[in-house]
């Protein structure tokens, strides 16, 4: 039809892992990885990516923050499309990189369309891959938890639950005000220490009272704080789920 937007017979599609994924729960980015290529796509993952600058940018630290997202831009742009299990990353790219390369001119082209091109994977697989059918089952009850940037930068709330939905075995409870801050953001978490950890007892309270066997969300800087404070709270028993894992099958025991 006129109009209409051809995508490519085999979408290349350019996984940006994320560090903290990288370091702390790589199972994260396995997850990922076969939800895209069980879609039909060809995945490529550039072995020297490291982070997208996020951390430098949120402290004022432009220098930094540009010169890792000039690296990025050089490792992904010739991707069809770049997708990131979180939120949060892909937020930075195409919501703040128009701003980290505002004083590189000759870049600013090349940044447009890389911003463009980036989803956060819930988006990617409901929007761009239009995926209807997953094969994974769960067998218990989630409670979700919509992380800041995903929801306020990338307008992510339907595309995981609906994901989610397709899950044999999974019900959905829904906590009280599933999109308040959990208490993590960054360097937050460690500069206002006190409202955070109030932040992220109401977070675990919320999610408790629901009764749910795990809480899932998107993103990993928000799951190892909840889960922390889970722990510390004395409960050993409520599971915190990347939403790429429990999609994919690949939940940690």
């Amino acid at each position: 039809m006129p109009g209409q937007i051809r995508l490519p017979d085999i979408m290349r599609v350019g996984l940006l892992v994320t560090c903290l994924v990288d370091l702390m729960r790589p199972s994260i980015g396995m997850a990922a990885l076969k939800l895209l290529e069980d879609a039909g796509c060809e995945v490529v993952v550039p072995p020297t990516q490291t982070c997208c600058g996020q951390p430098g940018y949120n402290s004022g630290d432009r220098a930094s923050a540009l010169a890792l997202a000039k690296k990025l831009l050089s490792e992904f742009e010739s991707c069809d499309y770049i997708v990131a299990p979180s939120g949060s990353c892909a937020g930075m790219v195409r919501t703040h990189y128009p701003d980290v390369f505002s004083e590189s001119a000759s870049d600013l082209n090349r940044v447009q369309r890389l911003c463009e091109k980036t989803y956060e994977l819930t988006d990617f697989l409901v929007n761009v891959l239009k995926v209807d059918r997953i094969s994974a089952r769960f067998d218990g009850t989630i409670t979700y938890h919509d992380a800041c940037s995903g929801l306020r930068e990338m307008n992510v709330k339907s595309q995981p639950r609906a994901l989610l939905a397709k899950v044999a075995g999974l019900k959905l409870a829904e906590m009280a005000e599933a999109e308040a801050c959990c208490g993590f953001g960054g360097a937050f978490s460690v500069k206002f220490g006190d409202i955070s950890t109030r932040l992220a007892d109401n977070k675990c309270a919320h999610a408790q009272a629901t009764g749910a066997d795990a809480i899932v969300l998107g993103d990993l800087g928000c799951m190892l704080n909840i889960e922390g404070r889970l722990r510390r709270r004395g409960d050993a028993r409520t599971r915190v789920l990347h939403v790429a894992e429990v999609l994919a099958g690949e939940q940690t025991p």
